[in-house]
């Protein structure tokens, strides 16, 4: 399938200006923010140089996708939006079955890239004064935790110690996603799946991932406001930033409009893709049940960066990161991941899987440059792992061209580099290959 043709449209600063006035009032600065604990308090990061920018590398976007596409997928796409413009990629097709070609314009769904979104509603109702950082969750929601040692904090950065229930949920991939397809689950009954099951670590110790924290940041949002969480994404970031492609529908199985479909992998090689667009995604909630575009996630990643939803404190709580891995280059804030590229580039954002859809949502910490990429499988890691290489390309540009044969022979392939190709995509659900 041929790839499109580049996209590029002239930077509109005005219509810059007027989203930045929309938004400039929702997020005053009015609640001081506690220390974390002394376990797992991260030192913020220091000053360095900027480096040049380079421009970004379409070709080795392009050769991302083509191999996630080799991996798996049926299509995949990228988005990346700059001071010079907007460029675009697709590959494949967003329809097995018609075979209707990937369209950038397309709606999908984000997965946990929808952690991000429930973050930035809950640091806003901080900002607010309605509840602290480091205030047990029980003191909001009574009773709802079995140890009060648990903050906000905790749910927010992956330390509660809640167990991801998701594990057991679809540890056979297909039988478990049928099982819970069309199925409506209640907060609690989310909550109720976690703690039946061990503890992953004391409070505040370690990172350990798990979709469990952001059900309770949901249950927050919804005790805090009085109205759904829907209604919050919709008044305090959909509205203000007009990401018109944008919503929150559980729990309609639909995406409305034009969109992708999603295709996820058995775990028996060979087996037939299962077509998994259709769902509630009730398993998730406001942990994984955003819809969105390519982009509506680069106006959504590059305003939080520029400070247009949260207050300077806030951002600064939010971006203060640690660890999630043994290679220094991945970190994790308040809802927010921190990749360290090989060229010295560090951006911002969230990486998304849910049955169909790996994404890709990220932006620069000065929110001038963004990329959103999507490949309609999951389930397969080598197409996460490929689709996660257009950040490489997209930021760091093309890699140096090589001086001798023998570095020739080395060097890796347009859109990869060696970090890029050496370290696997970080999954937000449990992967069976």
């Amino acid at each position: 399938m041929p790839l499109t043709s580049p996209r590029r449209r002239p930077a509109l600063s005005a219509a810059v200006t007027l989203a930045a006035a929309l938004v400039a009032g929702l997020a005053p600065a009015t609640t001081a923010l506690a220390a974390p604990d002394a376990a797992a308090r991260p030192a913020a990061p220091a000053a360095v140089a900027e480096p040049a920018v380079p421009a970004p590398d379409m070709d080795g976007v392009t050769a991302a996708l083509k191999a996630a596409m080799a991996d798996g997928a049926p299509g995949a796409m990228a988005r990346f939006s700059g001071p010079d413009g907007v460029e675009s990629r697709t590959a494949g097709v967003r329809d097995r079955v018609s075979g209707a070609p990937m369209d950038i314009h397309a709606r999908f769904r984000i997965g946990s890239v929808s952690k991000t979104f429930s973050t930035v509603v809950l640091l806003q109702l901080v900002q607010e004064g309605r509840l602290e950082l480091d205030q047990p969750v029980n003191r909001y929601l009574p009773g709802l935790l079995p140890d009060d040692r648990i903050t906000v904090r905790h749910l927010l950065t992956h330390r509660s110690g809640l167990a991801d229930y998701t594990n057991a949920m679809f540890a056979d991939t297909v039988p478990g996603f049928e099982a819970v397809r069309n199925r409506v689950f209640s907060y609690q009954e989310l909550v109720d799946l976690s703690l039946s099951e061990p503890r992953t670590t004391e409070p505040g110790v370690s990172y350990r991932y798990s979709n469990a924290n952001f059900v309770v940041v949901g249950m927050l949002v919804e005790e805090l406001t009085g109205r759904p969480v829907a209604d919050a994404y919709r008044q305090r970031i959909f509205k203000p930033l007009k990401l018109r492609d944008t919503s929150y529908v559980h729990p309609d199985t639909r995406i409305k409009g034009l969109h992708v479909r999603g295709y996820l992998h058995p775990d028996a090689a060979g087996e037939p893709l299962v077509d998994s667009t259709e769902q509630t995604v009730s398993w998730a909630r406001s942990a994984g049940a955003v819809i969105s575009s390519p982009a509506d996630l680069n106006t959504f990643t590059g305003a939080l960066m520029r400070g247009r939803l949260l207050s300077p404190a806030m951002m600064e709580a939010m971006t203060t990161v640690t660890p999630t891995d043994a290679t220094n280059t991945r970190f994790y804030g308040l809802g927010l991941r921190r990749y360290d590229l090989s060229c010295g580039a560090q951006v911002y954002g969230h990486t998304g899987t849910v049955q169909g859809y790996y994404t890709y949502a990220f932006s620069t910490r000065d929110g001038r440059r963004s990329l959103s990429a999507l490949a309609n499988t999951s389930n397969h890691g080598a197409a996460n792992t490929a689709l996660g290489r257009t950040l490489e390309a997209a930021f760091c540009g093309k890699p140096p061209a090589p001086t001798s044969a023998r570095t020739a022979t080395a060097a890796p392939a347009a859109g990869t580099s060696a970090s890029a190709t050496s370290l696997p995509a970080e999954r937000d659900l449990p992967e069976r290959h």
